[in-house]
């Protein structure tokens, strides 16, 4: 079936990290998180893809080309992100004339349930959560066909959320052109809703989903994706390292002597490892990273060229491309009194719901000799930080 994939936005509450690049081409695992998406839904069954782009295009572009496993992918450009009604009527003009599955390039979604979506004629997938007023929340008949939903309600209907996975009839492609919304966008609910009320709707249960829009969600759909690694060794291991459980070392890595790797991690082709760290936990170190003497690293991301140097601690933290870590230099990951994490997005402080988060820090910054970062700091894009500072804020 044809498939649109919604890649266009910029990803505000994720920033630092997509100040330079698309939140769809973050690093999940061995791919950009968008490359997921777009693999499930080759896997479901999708016969064309229909990628929508605007935010730093060109990086999408250039990862996907015109194909992916003999699927043809076209792109369709959303000059202006005014909500997702309107990122899809941007692909209208690549569809034909028959029934289409729109998916969120920000997202997980576990490969039977979105099998299982690809077998219906209209249909939304759906997850539950424990607390839905974050969400758009479906209502149904109480026989799995799908009535309406409602957005962010204070007083849920419901536990079932919708997980941003649709099939439309084809009729619905003349149905995009709808009002704005109270927050002024144009909503693909609204298409939804008029589905609902001239076809059985189907609900199709999710067994496991994921919107990544925020920081520690990154982490999460990478502890998701590296857990599902095969153990699998190219690169250069010297003889004294020891790499317990699934570890992924790519060709062109080179993990040194007295290194301790447990798994799931990834090293990714480029990278260096050692001598003498210690990774653990779900772990992504990313092309070209450093990790050096003495280092330990737990259950993070180093992007691309990410460096951390010698005798350094990191856990539980993003670290954005080409940030370089100096020595010493030490990641706090839990509150004392050990409640959860806060994390400043948009402006806002907001509880993450992890009790273990380290920090969050955009492409290009560098930090002195021991420098000690509080759990929940965020540091900006090319941000410094002198030697020997306790930083306690963002910065």
């Amino acid at each position: 079936m044809q498939t649109v994939v919604l890649a266009a936005g910029q990803g505000t509450r994720m920033r630092p990290l997509t100040e330079r690049r698309p939140k769809p081409m973050l690093p999940v695992a061995d791919r950009p998180l968008v490359g997921h998406t777009v693999t499930s839904a080759v896997d479901a069954g999708a016969s064309s893809i229909v990628l929508v782009v605007g935010y730093e295009a060109e990086d999408v572009r250039s990862y996907f080309g015109d194909t992916v496993d003999g699927v043809d992918i076209t792109y369709a450009v959303q000059e202006e992100q005014r909500g997702t009604a309107d990122a899809v009527r941007t692909a209208a003009n690549h569809l034909d004339e028959g029934p289409f599955v729109v998916l969120n390039g920000d997202a997980l979604y576990d490969d039977p349930s979105l099998a299982s979506l690809y077998e219906t004629d209209a249909a939304v997938g759906s997850y539950r959560v424990d607390d839905p007023t974050n969400y758009g929340v479906l209502t149904t008949d109480g026989a799995g066909t799908v009535t309406g939903v409602v957005e962010k309600p204070a007083d849920p209907p419901s536990d079932l959320i919708n997980t941003g996975a649709y099939v439309f009839p084809a009729e619905a492609q003349t149905w995009l052109d709808v009002g704005e919304s109270e927050r002024g966008e144009l909503e693909l609910t609204d298409v939804l809703e008029r589905t609902c009320g001239e076809y059985a709707v189907e609900s199709v249960p999710f067994d496991r989903w994921l919107d990544v829009g925020r920081p520690w969600e990154l982490l999460e759909a990478n502890e998701w994706k590296l857990g599902e690694l095969e153990r699998d060794i190219r690169g250069d291991v010297a003889d004294g390292a020891d790499l317990r459980g699934n570890v992924v070392v790519e060709e062109g890595a080179t993990v040194e002597p007295g290194v301790v790797i447990e798994g799931p991690t990834l090293i990714r082709t480029g990278a260096t490892v050692g001598p003498n760290a210690y990774i653990r936990g779900a772990t992504l170190v990313g092309e070209g990273a450093k990790v050096g003497h003495a280092v330990e690293i737990k259950n993070s991301i180093l992007m691309e060229g990410a460096t951390v140097g010698h005798l350094s601690y990191v856990g539980d933290s993003i670290l954005g491309r080409d940030v370089n870590f100096g020595a010493g230099t030490k990641v706090a990951n839990l509150r004392h009194d050990g409640g959860d994490v806060k994390l400043t997005v948009k402006g806002e402080r907001i509880s993450t719901g992890r009790r273990k988060l380290g920090v969050i820090v955009g492409d290009g910054t560098k930090t002195g000799i021991n420098v000690s970062l509080n759990a929940g700091v965020v540091l900006s894009t090319d941000a410094r930080i002198p030697p020997g500072e306790v930083v306690t804020r963002d910065r």
